[in-house]
């Protein structure tokens, strides 16, 4: 069996996904973007595609070290990104190849079900609770929400206030038996971050994510000392060398993204270090269908596992949502906060090829917003 072609297709509202076909008739799908420079990210894969044309597609092992070491100028998130959605979409073709989910073949399933988290926003207080109590009602055990929007460097006592207030209102709404999960985003320098931590601790969030950005990983230590909640970090981590510092200094959780941090062959490898740091793995994902179909499969075969983001209804989901681009979405199906381990072979979902090549045809133009202070500066997003 060989790799006969490989194809991209920029699909709203901010994706980009892979379709790899071979000789046999075998198709797999991946998923490679960054959000924002998906265009970017196409025009890598159509760079690594080149090796791929012509070789076996179940040596994905090999693959995934010539993609990532073959070329003198290594990782970062355009060509990590890349590599994530060909390693999808390989292991795709070796499920379907083999007849068996991936889960499968990565050593069988862990548990029965996946437990995942909604997105409830909180850039804007606005409207927290109404969108919490949705979730509520809809079976949901788990939500997570920004901390904040714009974040002074060092924050003022009404900022702070306005934190802790906008949380403390989300855990009234969810109560004491579901589980909250607070994203700072990169938005708090160290001295903001140090404020933060004790005051948010006593809502007794589930994780706080991404507390520091991820260039200033050396203090992380430091806030590790002062937390008495798990720390996360590595949505903007992309292999498990940028991984180790943020271990070594006591992160709780580690959050690589299967659409970033080389797919699922990295990830895997990702979850093994955490393993042994004693760290639980709880991958990003506020992407697509085919994204959040491999990131169930290794969430299914990891036993540090701990919870899994997924995007159906989140706010960037504009024009176009996950569901929207596979078949059947009953593999997807969310029952009391859970999704129930796939079973088809593969990925375990069945792309509509034919809604990703009408949605290609218009395609998008996605770019984060930036942020600016008061007085004009930039402030993260």
């Amino acid at each position: 069996m060989k790799i006969d072609r490989v194809e991209t297709f920029l699909v709203p509202p901010r994706w980009l996904f892979c379709r790899i076909s071979t000789d046999q008739g075998l198709v797999g799908w991946g998923e490679p973007v960054v959000e924002g420079r998906a265009e970017v990210v196409r025009a890598a894969v159509d760079v690594l595609a080149e090796y791929l044309i012509g070789e076996d597609p179940l040596r994905i092992e090999q693959h995934w070290q010539v993609l990532t070491k073959g070329g003198f100028y290594r990782g970062g998130p355009v060509l990590s990104s890349a590599v994530a959605g060909i390693d999808q979409a390989l292991w795709d073709i070796a499920g379907k190849a083999y007849d068996a989910p991936v889960h499968a073949l990565l050593g069988g399933a862990v548990r029965d079900r996946v437990r995942v988290y909604a997105w409830v926003g909180g850039d804007e207080p606005g409207e927290l609770t109404d969108a919490v109590s949705a979730h509520v009602e809809a079976g949901m055990t788990a939500v997570k929400m920004n901390a904040s929007g714009v974040l002074s460097p060092v924050p003022t006592r009404a900022e702070l206030n306005a934190v802790v207030a906008r949380v403390g209102a989300v855990r009234e709404a969810l109560g004491d038996d579901r589980d909250l999960a607070v994203d700072l985003h990169g938005r708090a320098t160290f001295p903001a971050a140090r404020m933060l931590l004790p005051a948010l601790a006593p809502l007794h969030p589930l994780l706080i994510e991404e507390p520091l950005l991820p260039e200033h990983g050396d203090r992380l230590p430091e806030l590790v000392a002062l937390s008495v909640s798990p720390l996360a970090t590595g949505e903007r981590l992309y292999h498990r060398s940028d991984f180790l510092p943020a271990l070594r200094a006591g992160i709780s959780v580690v959050q690589p993204d299967l659409s970033h941090a080389g797919g699922i062959s990295e990830v895997r490898r990702i979850a093994s270090l955490a393993e042994t740091h004693g760290a639980l793995l709880a991958p990003h994902c506020p992407l697509g269908p085919v994204s959040l179909a491999a990131s169930l499969q290794v969430a299914l075969s990891t036993s540090n596992f701990l919870i899994q983001e997924q995007s159906i209804g989140i706010h960037y989901n504009l024009g176009a949502d996950l569901l929207d681009y596979v078949a059947d979405p009953e593999p997807l199906r969310i029952v009391d906060g859970h999704i129930a381990r796939l079973e088809s072979p593969g990925l375990g979902i069945t792309v509509d090829e034919a809604a990703v090549r009408k949605a290609d045809r218009s395609g998008h133009a996605w770019r984060n917003p930036v942020w600016r202070h008061d007085d004009g500066s930039f402030a993260e997003w």
